[in-house]
């Protein structure tokens, strides 16, 4: 496994904001691996990219947004389904991944991170040779 979800609270906050609000809070991600990467995409629509905030440490990453509210003093809110604040998600990286060299990048509403896979992690082709009847392959 190239990368985990690491929020031991994740799962019972978003059930009781779910209960409570009737919404979620966890920013949704799609993990994909590549033959030399694995890419996360975090759906984050309506976020300015000035506020997204992509960390590691001790091979966590974590992806902090912040929405903000746009009104002004003299607007009266007459629904309010869209989630306001500071969110993050955290994900524990396998020792397979290269965190050094993380690349992140913004575009309409997804935040797409790139993360290479090590070198002694990636596929390789193991030669198969000829035992000839004298030598045994030693274990």
């Amino acid at each position: 496994m190239y990368v985990t979800t690491f929020d031991p609270f994740a799962r019972d906050f978003q059930r009781l904001t779910r209960h409570a609000f009737g919404q979620a809070t966890l920013i949704p991600l799609d993990a994909v691996r590549r033959e030399g990467d694995v890419v996360l995409r975090f759906d984050v629509p309506g976020i300015d990219p000035e506020s997204v905030d992509v960390t590691v440490d001790r091979g966590v990453l974590s992806v902090s947004v912040k929405r903000q509210e746009e009104r002004t003093e003299n607007d009266k809110v007459l629904v309010r389904e869209r989630t306001m604040g500071t969110f993050t998600r955290r994900l524990r990286l396998s020792e397979n991944l290269n965190a050094d060299a993380i690349e992140a990048a913004y575009n309409n509403g997804v935040l797409e991170v790139r993360i290479p896979v090590l070198e002694q992690a990636k596929p390789r082709k193991v030669e198969v040779r000829q035992a000839d009847g004298k030598q045994e392959l030693a274990a």
